[in-house]
């Protein structure tokens, strides 16, 4: 029998095991170690022939011979070039490459138990650090923190990763904000002295507090102020010869600092939030991202940092059941469809990337999910440098590992072909020069067509591999199917099957595995017992059905939908664009003197109003018929929590946290928020502390990211607490100062105290001639802010309810020489009204909302107008994703309760606002010079029956209603279309997952105070 080329090479490959196991177990062994037998110092060397060798992306050597020595390459060669003493493996047929590096892993690492938060009502609140040691005082804060010294090597994980063709990994613990350091370590099986090639690679970062129990921070703004601090406070630690006090997690930032910084995010919008952290100290963070940066693919571009890039693609949904199937959200639906595009249009706009198995359901997931990644457009040659090239020099080891080359660390994997086709399988995974085997199936190319002849007679047999072998069917002249029993172990093939009713075939036979055609071949016996032979060629693929493959892929790319902005329903492909409009005949509340004006055109131009009058002619402009319409200015809400990612901060004083850091420019009631007239609005912290983060004061430019809904202009605010949720009444296990009134005032009195000592420290060491030896003041970021309250520069919208606590506030803001700007809420202001007027202080109430606790019981429904006549500057806020859609109305209520005038009552959610606000020179009326910030309603504003049938933002169309009806058209075939193609998916074997939906909370003081 002919001896064939797949048992030479399992031969040779069994012979290289064996001897790579004695040369590790007897001459690669520890020389520090004692060693229990006698020494073997003969080199540990191998000489792969015959191979297709991918050295390095976009480079390929045919019938090359790859020679190893120990753990290193020694040479790639063109040809068949065995040196003397070489161990040779012939791995012709086979496919070379460098294996995958993930430079985001958390191999070997202890597991971390992130401490839920708790119930507040029952856990008991923890203002200090619990960690034992010199060690910082946030528990979150964990950059001491060295991966080397608790990595363990974990067999069945590093066998699961070889699989998917990792040979090394940068391993850290996902523990904290700051998570200290990663190190390098190869994934072979020998003991952690062998496999850790670099103790320290790289620092990490994070949003998250992992395990720490600590209260303080809870929400990404929370996050992010803490890692400011604390790298102002590693600056100026770093200023003493001798440190007045031990720190060492301050200390290991410091010491870590020229080694790569790795910044863990879970999409693109914390991806924004990172750069700004790394913008402000100088810091070029690699950023892990979350897979849905083609969300914004020109942002991701902008921040101009080099990426880490999952491939956790989402699985199907179950659709089967249409009620369920409402629950799914479009912005779901369409990132199970788009997500696999990712790394392609990374590629295609230029952001350099590496790739990581990281966040895999399941790590068999990653290989297969790679290849998706190919088929949707990645390019073969960006894949294979993202896995290798890339991060070695992200890990600053390039000279090491990444390529196969002369001197660099022999790991690389051997394949059936090419490592991002389909059918491709990794045979082994050698790892520091040592072999390990990965698929054990010894043919796995024999599935396909073959034309078998026997004896003369001609048949075709197509073979399948199963779960429990294979299945094979011969198929006659008349293309008959004919049942057929087929075996094979190992290399040997058996064959049966009836030629028909009174005669058959037994045969058996071998593979003769040539890599230009699979063919089987032998002997075997019909039923007249006379031996015969047989032999099946494997049919090639046409070229023709790869070109037809080919076309599937480009087909499939183009199928896809567009990406939206934002994000969500309602969302489109392009964002508004700014017009020339000219608002025809209208009836024209201005909130001037002018009143209202009756059949008047308005034009906006350039995102201003430019005329006012009627009759107006224009050239292109684009013409909006207002007749029998109201033309009023945009809706401004003093006080929301809408577009945040998270609300709360538990801090006692969170002057430190800016809410602008928490932005959620996708969510839905931006948009729900604009079909009420809504164009601006202060977005607050909550009401659990005395003093809260800084606002975050926006235009709800739909489809904007984070930054582009900021008022640039905007003047700094700060939100403040009052009464029973800063002194947690409804915590009964809190011990958190302050727990009563006076408290709060003690607290007041003393950040603004400290403020005013932070501000004489630093005017004594600006004043210094000298300064070389001097050390600079710490930057206290809360300092900072309440000082900017001190010197009038940020201004405090205060959550208060009753009369006391309001007094008490002004009294102490007196003392210190400024004034309260906005007291929100302000329930009992109608008690103290002539003091609020005389203190230079303005009142955001709610216009008929009380009695929800007992703080609130005093509230009349005369409030705002009690407030307004009195001369106080009165709003009406909404405090909820809910009432926001509907200010108008409830602007009207005072019309009812307190027979307000019409236009006065319009200005409580317009001009009112904006003076609050300090926006009035821009905003809140519709004059000449102003902004274009205008809303088309159907009938008076006032009217329960109202609608904004236009929302217009400098001058662009956010909210349009006939637009809008078209869109929930489109959001509906959108849906079905995807919802089809996810049922075909499942048809051919996608996996499914079912679908748990999350509801997000109606966020408002009330629900803020609590739930801290």
């Amino acid at each position: 029998m002919k001896r064939n080329k797949v048992i030479r090479y399992q031969r040779s490959l069994w012979l290289a095991f064996i001897y790579t196991f004695l040369m590790v177990y007897i001459g690669n062994s520890q020389e520090t170690f004692p060693e229990n037998g006698v020494s073997n110092q003969l080199p540990n060397t191998f000489a792969i022939t015959n191979a297709t060798i991918i050295p390095a992306p976009g480079e390929l050597l045919k019938n090359a011979t790859l020679l190893i020595r120990n753990k290193s390459i020694e040479k790639v060669v063109n040809g068949r070039k065995v040196p003397t003493g070489y161990t040779e493996i012939n791995a012709k047929g086979r496919y070379i490459y460098p294996s995958f590096i993930d430079v985001f892993s958390t191999y070997g690492q202890p597991e971390v138990k992130n401490s839920p938060r708790g119930n507040p009502y029952v856990k008991r609140e923890q203002i200090q650090s619990n960690t034992k040691g010199s060690y910082n005082a946030n528990e979150a804060i964990k950059s001491e923190y060295n991966a080397s010294e608790h990595f363990l090597v974990d067999r069945k994980r590093a066998q699961q990763l070889r699989k998917q063709g990792f040979g090394l990994v940068a391993t850290f613990r996902p523990d904290g904000v700051s998570r200290g350091t990663a190190s390098l370590v190869t994934l072979g099986e020998n003991n952690e002295n062998h496999e850790m090639l670099l103790s320290k690679v790289a620092a990490h970062f994070s949003f998250h507090k992992g395990s720490s129990t600590q209260d303080f921070p809870i929400s990404p703004m929370g996050s992010i102020a803490l890692l400011r601090q604390t790298f102002y406070d590693a600056e100026w630690y770093n200023q003493f010869q001798n440190q007045p006090f031990m720190d060492q997690s301050l200390e290991a930032i410091l010491n870590t600092k020229k080694l790569p910084q790795i910044f863990e995010t879970n999409g693109w919008l914390s991806a924004l939030r990172a750069h700004k952290i790394a913008k402000e100290f100088n810091i070029d963070y690699i950023i892990k991202g979350g897979g849905d940066e083609y969300q914004r693919i020109d942002e991701i571009k902008a921040l101009n940092a080099t990426f880490i890039i999952p491939l956790n693609f989402p699985a199907a949904y179950d659709v089967s059941n249409p009620f369920d199937t409402e629950k799914i959200s479009l912005a779901d639906l369409k990132h199970w469809e788009l997500a696999p595009s990712n790394p392609a249009r990374l590629e295609e706009q230029g952001v350099a990337f590496a790739i990581t198995s990281h966040g895999q359901s399941k790590t068999d997931n990653f290989l297969s999910n790679l290849k998706k990644a190919v088929a949707y457009g990645l390019s073969p040659k960006q894949a294979l440098y993202s896995l290798t090239v890339l991060p070695a020099k992200l890990l600053h080891q390039e000279d090491r590992i990444g390529t196969l080359e002369s001197g660099k660390l022999a790991n690389f994997i051997i394949t059936s072909g090419k490592i991002f086709d389909k059918q491709t399988v990794i045979y082994e995974n050698w790892v520091q020069g040592k072999n390990y085997i990965v698929t054990q199936e010894d043919n796995p190319s024999i599935n396909g067509t073959y034309s078998l002849s026997i004896d003369g007679e001609d048949y075709s047999l197509v073979v399948k591999k199963s779960k429990k072998g294979y299945n094979a069917k011969v198929l006659n002249q008349n293309s008959t199917e004919i049942k057929t029993d087929f075996k094979l172990t190992g290399d040997i093939v058996t064959l049966q099957f009836n030629k028909d009713s009174e005669s058959f075939y037994r045969l058996g036979g071998w593979i003769n595995n040539d890599p230009e055609k699979m063919v089987l071949q032998g002997k075997g016996q019909g039923n007249d017992g006379k031996w015969i032979d047989w032999k099946a060629s494997k049919a090639k693929e046409s070229l023709q059905n790869i070109t037809n493959q080919q076309k599937e892929t480009d087909l499939q790319r183009k199928d896809l939908g567009d990406v939206i902005f934002p994000f969500v329903a309602f969302g489109s492909p392009k964002k508004p664009i700014q017009q020339d409009i000219l608002i025809k005949n209208a009836t024209v509340w201005t909130n001037e003197n002018e009143g209202v004006l009756t059949e008047t055109d308005v034009l906006l131009k350039d995102g201003v109003i430019v005329q006012i009058g009627k009759n107006l002619k224009v050239s292109k402009a684009r013409i909006i018929d207002g007749t029998g319409k109201h033309l009023t200015a945009g809706i401004i809400d003093e006080h929301s929590h809408i577009a945040l990612s998270a609300v709360n901060d538990i801090a006692t004083v969170s002057a430190m946290i800016r809410m602008s850091d928490a932005l959620d420019s996708e969510r839905i009631n931006i948009y729900r928020a604009l079909a009420g007239g809504v164009v601006a609005a202060q977005i607050l912290h909550g009401s659990s502390n005395p003093i809260g983060g800084q606002s975050a004061l926006i235009k709800l430019r739909w489809g904007e990211n984070p930054e582009g809904l900021k008022i640039k202009e905007a003047k700094p605010f700060i939100k403040f607490a009052l009464g029973e949720n800063p002194k947690r009444s409804k915590s009964a296990p809190s011990i958190r100062f302050p727990r009563s009134l006076m408290g709060l005032e003690q607290v007041y009195t003393d950040v603004f105290t400290q403020a005013l000592a932070y501000k004489k420290h630093w005017q004594e060491f600006n004043a210094l001639k000298k300064k070389d030896n001097t050390v600079k003041p710490r930057v206290d970021l809360a300092n900072k802010a309440l000082l900017e309250i001190v010197e009038g520069k940020r201004y405090i919208s205060c959550h208060a309810y009753q009369q006391g606590e309001m007094l008490m506030l002004m009294n102490v803001a007196e003392r210190f020489n400024f004034n309260i700007n906005t007291f929100t809420h302000a329930l009992e202001g109608y008690r103290i009204a002539d003091r609020m007027l005389k203190h230079g202080v303005g009142g955001s109430t709610f216009s008929d909302k009380w009695n929800f606790k007992w703080e609130t019981r005093n509230a009349i429904p005369y409030n705002a107008t009690v407030m307004h006549n009195e001369g106080v500057v009165t709003a009406v806020n909404s405090d909820s994703q809910e009432t926001i859609r509907h200010l108008n109305q409830e602007a009207a209520k005072s019309v009812k309760y307190g027979n307000m005038n019409e236009q006065d009552a319009l200005k409580l959610v317009t001009l009112n606002p904006a003076k609050l606000l300090h926006l009035d020179d821009t905003m809140g009326s519709i004059t000449i010079g102003k902004s274009a910030d205008v809303v088309l309603w159907s009938e008076n504003p006032l009217s329960i029956y109202a609608k904004a049938e236009k929302t217009i933002i400098e001058g662009m169309v956010y909210f349009d209603i006939e637009k809008d009806k078209q869109l929930r058209k489109g959001i509906q075939t959108e849906r079905n279309r995807i919802i089809s193609a996810m049922k075909n998916a499942i048809k051919t074997g996608s996996n499914v997952e079912p679908h748990i939906s999350i509801s997000k909370p109606d966020f408002t003081c009330e629900y803020l105070g609590v739930q801290n």
